[in-house]
């Protein structure tokens, strides 16, 4: 006789789980993310209806957007699109539009395949950040170009993922439609502003009065989940609404300190996104549109890699700094997993499957870029210097 499973007893479990696959991922050098959507995928028929594990998940993916949108002012945002803008639009070119592309001459739809387009789109920021660090790359030449380019795609994700959110699946592209949502768009960040600087101009005061940290955390959350759900509310995307709740206390001066309080509730929620993100592919029927994943896979290699060459070039990199960039931007990941979401049926399968195989890949090039760039350019000699004997 079957019986099913507490929802409390099966969110214990995955936490658990989490937790050894966290640890698993630091021993053999691999992503936790990968892991993570594989022991969704093991455990699909046991957690795909887990309430507990679903609202976990949207908790995590709106944290992930609210930090990241807290590294964001104004001014920084300005910046950013005055350097990095026309790397940043040839690889929006690229990546999102030569793989939307790809997918209408494979017979999709044009809102199937601006979603193919999207999960094809951007690389990983938690998983290239990490190899950054985990491989002592910080402080080399082309870190800086990378982070650029994971910004400018971290700026156009959320639009992309709120256009498939607000036209819907099925839906399609027509003119008003997408004018309203634009419209939508610019009046949520709009808001966001204004709210930023005149109700949050006070808010280093408020912070320093009050001590519980439980409050705090309560305040931080609650801002980041009633703005996403604001989006929401309006038919765009919780992750824009996060996102640009974030940009609203981006010019406080006690930003650190705001961080350091919501990172431990997304490290305990954001793993769970991943997690209910593989219980949604079904591998029973085996590899669907094999020819396009593979398709998929080399261009979007190619896209990333000359995304480095050519716009590392822009940027002022020399060629072998910019090919190691291009190479060190190959990985997918938490985007490409909350775009993916999105779709339905064997496209969610067929995206859930090439995530996974291009974030390994991307790892592989990520490890493998300085050789092959050596090997290419060659290897830059130490400058010989000229030393004095003394009394000479």
């Amino acid at each position: 006789m079957h019986t099913e499973l507490p929802v409390i007893l099966g969110a214990g479990l995955i936490l658990i789980g989490i937790f050894y696959l966290g640890f698993l991922s630091l021993k053999i050098k691999f992503p936790s993310v990968i892991l993570y959507i594989l022991l969704g995928i093991l455990l699909a028929d046991y957690l795909s209806e887990n309430e507990i594990l679903h609202v976990a998940s949207e908790i995590g993916i709106v944290l992930l957007f609210f930090l990241l949108g807290l590294e964001f002012s104004v001014s920084r945002l300005g910046r950013i699109a005055k350097r990095a803008w026309p790397s940043g639009l040839l690889d929006l070119v690229l990546s999102f539009g030569v793989s939307m592309m790809i997918a209408i001459g494979f017979g999709m739809g044009l809102f199937t395949a601006f979603l193919v387009g999207g999960v094809a789109y951007a690389t990983s920021s938690s998983i290239t950040a990490k190899l950054l660090d985990d491989k002592s790359r910080m402080a080399n030449t082309e870190t800086e170009y990378i982070l650029a380019i994971l910004i400018f795609e971290d700026l156009i994700a959320p639009i992309i993922v709120a256009i498939l959110i607000g036209v819907g699946s099925g839906g399609s592209f027509a003119a008003n439609d997408l004018l309203i949502l634009l419209g939508k768009i610019i009046g949520l960040a709009a808001a966001a502003i204004i709210i930023g600087k005149l109700v949050f101009k006070r808010f280093d005061a408020l912070w320093e009065k009050v001590e519980d940290e439980d409050f705090k955390i309560a305040l931080l959350v609650g801002l980041a989940l009633a703005y996403g759900g604001l989006a929401l509310f309006l038919g765009l995307s919780e992750v824009l609404g996060a996102f640009l709740a974030g940009m609203m206390l981006a010019e406080i001066s006690n930003i650190h300190r705001v961080e350091q309080t919501v990172i431990p509730i997304r490290d305990l929620m954001l793993p769970t996104f991943f997690v209910y993100f593989g219980t949604s592919i079904e591998l029973g029927n085996g590899i669907p549109m094999p020819l396009l994943l593979i398709t998929l896979l080399v261009w979007s290699i190619v896209a990333k890699v000359l995304v480095g060459v050519i716009g590392g070039r822009w940027f002022g990199l020399s060629k072998k700094v910019s090919l190691r960039a291009g190479l060190s931007l190959c990985a997918r990941g938490e985007f490409s997993v909350v775009i993916a979401s999105v779709a339905a049926g064997a496209v969610k399968v067929m995206a859930g499957i090439y995530i996974v195989a291009a974030a390994f890949l991307g790892m592989v090039l990520f490890e493998q870029a300085p050789r092959i760039a050596n090997k290419l350019y060659g290897k830059q000699k130490p400058k010989k210097k000229d030393l004095k004997v003394p009394g000479s």
